[in-house]
């Protein structure tokens, strides 16, 4: 146990030392936004799973996506895809910090793709989206440095 709680806070302070990933991904297999689509919350207005067999590795993660045609939008384009914030929840870092997403909590506002952590936050952050993203914005670069 003495041991367990040694290498958490060893972790711990890898990650306050060296910031925070620049893409939300899983720990184990790397995959950014727990898998899923980023191209889909565009073309089809919604979160899609994405595939296993259209993969692309961009900024330390790998995204997945369910079409082919979806894979060469965002290799042609990922700026232009990809979540807002590394994937992290929109709403947590306008508060100064990051969280988890759920994938089907999502905005798009000004051809921006926003997550957010769950379906009580997505409320919260649609009731004053514009203040949050302007304190995001600013809060973002600073979180990537820590």
């Amino acid at each position: 146990m003495k041991k367990l709680l040694c290498l958490f806070v060893f972790l711990g302070s890898l990650s306050v030392s060296w910031g925070i990933n620049p893409s939300n991904k899983s720990l184990l297999s790397g995959v950014a936004i727990k898998g899923y689509d980023s191209v889909a919350y565009f073309t089809k207005q919604a979160p899609v799973k994405g595939s296993k067999s259209h993969r692309y590795k961009w900024r330390q993660a790998v995204w997945q996506f369910s079409s082919f045609e979806n894979l060469k939008l965002f290799k042609a384009s990922p700026e232009k895809y990809a979540p807002q914030y590394g994937g992290y929840c929109a709403y947590a870092v306008s508060q100064g910090g990051t969280a988890n997403i759920d994938p089907t909590q999502f905005t798009i506002l000004n051809d921006k793709l926003y997550l957010n952590y769950n379906k009580s936050i997505n409320k919260k952050w649609t009731a004053n989206r514009e203040a949050f993203i302007e304190q995001a914005d600013l809060n973002w670069p600073k979180l990537l440095k820590k």
